[in-house]
């Protein structure tokens, strides 16, 4: 068997993409991790990572892989969309339905796409 150890995102700049992912999510840097550096991790409590790895061309294509996030506790999508739009996100496309079902894809400062989707509360409600 295996298990997945990290995701791994390439990026022009892991530093700052990862800063602020880890923003986002409310994760540190790894330790030692600066300005310049060619890859950056963002610490979790267990598996798997998130590793920003510096390449040479930019994105230019739709992801083959991405994240979906929810709301945690105390919070809902909406507050999620509107948080994460506030540090610098853009909504890519709304798939939200007028019955609050669906979510949102956005994108990072760099173009990645990711699903912020309604929290465990709002699916039971």
């Amino acid at each position: 068997m295996i298990e997945i150890q990290c995701v791994s995102v390439d990026c022009a700049d892991p530093y700052r993409l990862a800063t602020w992912w880890g923003e986002a999510l409310g994760l540190p840097l790894g330790e030692g991790d600066k300005p310049g550096d060619d890859e950056v991790m963002l610490q979790t409590e267990s598996y798997p990572f998130l590793l920003f790895i510096q390449v040479p061309e930019g994105k230019s294509v739709k992801n083959r892989l991405h994240l979906d996030v929810s709301a945690t506790a105390g919070s809902t999508r909406e507050q999620e969309v509107e948080r994460l739009l506030g540090l610098g996100a853009t909504v890519y496309e709304d798939h939200r339905d007028a019955q609050g079902r669906g979510w949102v894809t956005m994108l990072d400062p760099e173009g990645n796409e990711f699903c912020v989707c309604r929290s465990q509360a709002e699916r039971e409600a």
